[in-house]
């Protein structure tokens, strides 16, 4: 691949990046200021056991914000869309099991389960985006345009 071409890849991954970035600092904030509430979410999936809900609910928003915070910086740019498109992979499971159990719930993404909307193809579909997004990142972002470019070029 030329210079060129690779700039320009890249160039189109840096805001694809920061918008996940944003998306997942913004999806822990709620996550953290109300870990009970976050927890009642993921505990209406009906998935993990009881025993794993808390410190699900304690321990997810802050690798959403650590991860999301790596991927706006491009600090360890591949590494960071590879965990996020983890997640959402994992999110997406979740979310295709409670759909075909006809469950009545809230996403848990960005609000309570009172304030969500409710689950639906369209919460799949907007996982599914974000999840190509990640995969671009994680395929052609070689970091470039980020604080893995300039560990680069200062060693």
């Amino acid at each position: 691949m030329s210079a060129r071409t690779g700039n320009i890849l890249c160039g189109i991954s840096l805001p694809v990046r920061v918008v996940l970035g944003v998306v997942f600092i913004a999806a822990a904030w709620y996550k953290i200021a109300e870990p009970h509430e976050f927890g009642l979410s993921i505990a209406s999936y009906e998935i993990l056991p009881l025993s794993l809900v808390n410190i699900t609910a304690i321990t997810l928003p802050w690798m959403e914000i650590v991860v999301g915070l790596t991927l706006i910086a491009g600090l360890w740019t591949r590494a960071g869309a590879l965990i996020i498109g983890g997640m959402l992979v994992m999110f997406m499971v979740a979310i295709g099991i409670a759909l075909s159990r006809d469950l009545p719930i809230s996403c848990g993404c960005f609000a309570s389960a009172e304030a969500g909307d409710e689950i639906s193809a369209a919460t799949l579909w907007r996982d599914g985006i974000w999840l190509a997004g990640a995969a671009y990142v994680l395929f052609v972002d070689d970091g470039r345009f980020g604080l893995d470019g300039w560990r680069k070029r200062s060693v």
